[in-house]
Formats: structure tokens, sequence, C-alpha cells
């Protein structure tokens, strides 16, 4: 018997996987390991008798990390939305619900460091409520926009899902300005993207900006700050900026060399968390900065081809989350790092420590590979 029309298109169609996406990602992750190594191994070995404390604390997390990427990027995203058998809620919603929980707990019980309560103990690790909070915010967005995305062409229909969202993100805030700053940027744009409307988000931008000046001038260390970015020679709070301009200003084109920076030997506090883009550019110069922001150029632009051609609204708009969020924080840490804009406490993905950032970057990387696997694309007969 003949096949149909409708059966042969369907033996021509196959999924998409993006591999592009997939080695990028290995590859930031890879590279992020070696500079934490190179960055890390004195101030490790100084305190803990071990250069390779630090190295191997992230690699651990980071290979748990890829293991659940895969795993995740072989399932099916709209689960995410599917409710729970038992509870009768959808996932998204209790991981929206669990959040707060976790946030609220980590305001009243959580371990201070540096002055904010921000780490919950788990055994030898910590973790960051606030990193799962991240992912929270961009399913839980999302299921809200999905549920009546015309209202997205009014103002009032933007209130509406700022309403709903307001809550976790406001518990963020309290302890972690910069990260609830990241997510509220990431908020507005989904909305941004789901809107057939666009003109009204000027407005919202402007109520953004206001409250964010609001709360700097209201908290006396985030005014500080910024007088620190101002005169950031003079200022002792400058310090930690000053030397990364240094370290910076030392490299030159091609750096000095992996592994032959001078201000990571105790002149960069920390240098393997967020100042860390300024030793690499003092290993490898301007090249080899400029060829990390290509690689991250890359990346975004491959989730954005994800976001476009998603199956389906919900697909397209946690692309465009994430992308979103990993935008962001490196314009954020790069920014930072160049005295372009106030110091904030925003990793630089997949390359800054931290092995809670690290997992759920991967978690996401593996949601949007997720969307490209349900991708039908055509193959010739």
């Amino acid at each position: 018997m003949g096949r149909t029309a409708g059966e042969v298109n369907k033996n021509r169609e196959r999924s998409y996987y993006d591999y592009s996406l997939l080695f990028l990602t290995l590859f930031l992750v890879c590279f992020g390991l070696i500079m934490i190594y190179s960055t890390s191994s004195y101030n490790a070995l100084r305190k803990y008798g071990d250069a390779k404390h630090y190295f191997n604390r992230q690699a651990l997390l980071s290979g748990l990390g890829i293991l659940i990427m895969l795993f995740v990027s072989r399932m099916d995203y709209r689960l995410l939305f599917k409710k729970i058998p038992i509870i009768r809620f959808r996932t998204a919603t209790v991981l929206y619900f669990v959040c707060i929980l976790l946030q609220t707990y980590v305001i009243v019980f959580g371990e201070e460091r540096y002055g904010a309560k921000r780490w919950l103990e788990i055994g030898p690790l910590s973790f960051q409520p606030s990193e799962l909070t991240k992912i929270a915010v961009i399913l839980f967005t999302a299921f809200i926009i999905n549920l009546h995305r015309e209202r997205l062409d009014k103002f009032t229909g933007f209130l509406r899902v700022s309403f709903f969202i307001a809550p976790l993100i406001g518990l963020v805030i309290v302890e972690d300005f910069s990260t609830g700053l990241v997510l509220v940027v990431v908020m507005v744009s989904m909305c941004f993207v789901a809107s057939k409307k666009k003109a009204y988000f000027i407005i919202s931008g402007l109520l953004i900006l206001g409250l964010g000046v609001g709360f700097i001038l209201l908290a006396s260390f985030r005014s500080s700050r910024v007088l620190a970015w101002i005169n950031v020679e003079s200022d002792p709070l400058g310090y930690q900026i000053l030397q990364g301009l240094y370290a910076i200003a030392s490299g030159g084109v091609f750096g000095k060399g992996l592994g032959e920076s001078m201000q990571k030997l105790g002149f960069i506090p920390e240098s393997h968390n967020d100042m860390i883009f300024s030793v690499i550019c003092e290993e490898l110069g301007l090249f080899g900065a400029v060829s990390l922001i290509l690689i991250f150029i890359l990346l975004i632009w491959r989730i954005f081809v994800i976001a476009i051609n998603a199956k389906d609204l919900y697909g397209g708009l946690i692309a465009a989350g994430i992308l979103s969020h990993i935008a962001v924080q490196v314009l954020i840490n790069i920014a930072v790092v160049t005295n372009s804009i106030p110091s904030t406490g925003i990793p630089l993905p997949f390359i800054s420590y931290g092995g809670t950032s690290a997992v759920v970057l991967l978690i996401e990387i593996g949601i949007v590979l997720s969307i490209s696997n349900q991708i039908k694309i055509s193959r010739p007969m």
C-alpha cells in the first residue's frame, strides 16, 4: 500500500538535540575548573594545606551537575508543568513554595557570612537556596504567563505576574540584593518576550530603577559600595576592585601565562570567586578575555535559537528566562570587575567557584537541551 503524505512527512522528521550548546557548556565548565585551580591553589595551600582543596570540591559538584544535566536533557520539559499525582499540584508550583520555605528558613536560621545570611549547612557542604530560587522563578513565571498570555499586552497583566513572583523575590532581596536584582531582570525579560505591547516596559523599567535606588540608599553598606565605586583609588572598600584593575592592566594582550598571576597571591581576596575574570585577564590577557566573552555569546546565541524554535510557549519562555539569567550574570560580573558599575556579589557563570551555582546552571542547560530535543526538524528522504 502507498503511504499518505502525512506519513511521509512524519518519517522525514527527527528530534533535534543541540550538541553545540552541550559542548560549549562542557568547555566552560572545564575552563572554569582550570582557572579555579590556578586562582585558588595558593590560598588553598596556605589555608588548608592542600592546593587542590577548592578545585576538588568544584570538580565533584560540577561532575554531579553534568550527570543531572544529561539526565534532565533527555526528559520532557513539559513534565515540569504536570500535576504531581499524590498532592495534585504542578511541579513548578511545588518548587515555588519549597523555595519560599527555604528562603524563609535561611533568613531565620541560615549561616551568616560576610554580614549576610545566605547559606544553609548540609553536612560538609554549604547550600545557597537563592540559586535554586532562580529555577523556581523561571518556571513559575512561565507557568503564570502561559495561563493568560494575552493579559501581558496590558500593564495590569504585568502587575499580575509581578504580584505572584514578588513574595519569593522579596525574600531573596532581604539578604541578597544583587541576586534579587538578577531575578527581577529575569522575570521582566520573560514578560517582555511574551507581551505584544512593549511601550509600558519603559514605565516598568523606571519603577524598578527607582525601587533599586531606594534599596541602595536605605542600606548604608550598599550606599558605601557606590561611594567606593566613585572613589576606588582612595576608598578602603575599593581595594579589591583596584587590585583587580591592576591585574587586568598587567595582563596586556596575551597575558603573563596560565598560573603566573601575581595579584592572586593574596592581593585579590577570594580571587577564585567573583573576581576570577580579573585573573583571567592577567594570565591570558586581552586575547583570553575576549575569547571567553565570545564563547559566552555563542552559548547565549544557541539558547536564543532554541527559544525562538521551541515547540510551545512554555519552552520558549523557559529558554528566554535561562538566557536572560546567564546573560545578566555575565554582564554584571564583568562590569563589576572592570569597575563599570558598583561592586556586587554576582559570580561569573560556570567559571567562578561555587558548587550550588554550578549545579543549578547545569540543570538549567539540561532543561534548555530538553526543549531543543522536542524540536522537530526535517531530514531528506
